[in-house]
């Protein structure tokens, strides 16, 4: 141990002391998720749902439009590696997701990928379009009751794009709202009616929520105790597919049914 100060002849040195470090906050896994910058809800939730010791989460926003449009959505292709870059490479990022149901449908969830790795080059990425068909697989679920608040021409390319990928969508409802702002104060007891009445279908085995900035993973047990059937939403999905890419195989009990399941080959 040494004592070092600005003037050798100090009567009140700075003492230099001794340390060690350690594999940080992400022992097991440090996951990076892009999240909007209008988005109110999804760290939030991630607070809770990626509550397991050794693993850490970071995050950047990336500018959009509050108005959701095709057009507002498709912007965010282009700062995507920029913002990807705000994640440092040197924290060895298990995973990365890119946090928009919307957007990835508008954008392509290969483009996303693309962008990302730019920066972050084999890294695993999703976002929570092809979580969600990741979860789905994982719950063995094929009919789907898909719930939004988007206006029709988004719900309609998500609806398309699950359909395309070997879903069936025998029912679809949605808030027709597309003020993310608003989306953001959609309260959660009127998103368990929602869940409830579109889970109520017969034809359908299950219930996708879409779109990050809705308050759904409180609501989730209760929903499917309710229902019967599985429910998972954007953050709920994107979360489980974020650990399960990571190699982290936790199994919590008040998650709801998906966070019991592992990846499918």
């Amino acid at each position: 141990m040494r004592a070092m100060g600005t003037d050798e002849l100090t009567d009140n040195p700075i003492i230099e002391l001794e340390h060690k470090t350690d594999s940080g906050l992400g022992g097991r896994a440090n996951l990076g998720v892009i999240v909007l910058s209008s988005d109110q809800t999804l760290e939030y939730e991630f607070r809770s749902l990626l509550d397991f010791k050794g693993v850490a989460f970071y995050h950047s926003r990336i500018p959009n439009e509050m108005e959701i449009t095709k057009e507002t959505l498709a912007k965010m292709e282009e700062e995507l590696p920029e913002v990807a870059s705000i994640l440092p490479k040197s924290f060895n990022f298990s995973a990365i997701g890119y946090g928009c149901t919307s957007g990835a449908t508008i954008i392509g969830e290969d483009q996303v990928e693309k962008a990302i790795q730019k920066v972050h080059p084999g890294t695993p990425c999703s976002n929570p379009l092809t979580a969600c068909k990741a979860a789905l697989r994982a719950l063995g679920l094929k009919r789907i009751g898909l719930l939004t608040p988007y206006d029709p021409a988004i719900t309609a390319e998500m609806r398309d794009n699950l359909s395309d990928n070997g879903f069936t969508i025998p029912i679809t409802g949605s808030f027709f709202e597309s003020d993310d702002f608003v989306v953001g104060r959609i309260s959660s007891e009127s998103i368990l009616k929602s869940v409830l009445k579109i889970g109520a279908c017969e034809e359908c085995d299950g219930v996708f929520v879409s779109c990050t900035n809705l308050r759904v993973v409180s609501v989730i047990e209760e929903a499917e105790s309710r229902l019967g059937k599985p429910v998972t939403s954007s953050n709920h999905a994107l979360a489980w597919h974020l650990l399960r890419l990571s190699g982290i195989k936790d199994c919590p009990e008040n998650l709801g049914s998906l966070f019991q399941k592992q990846l499918k080959e």
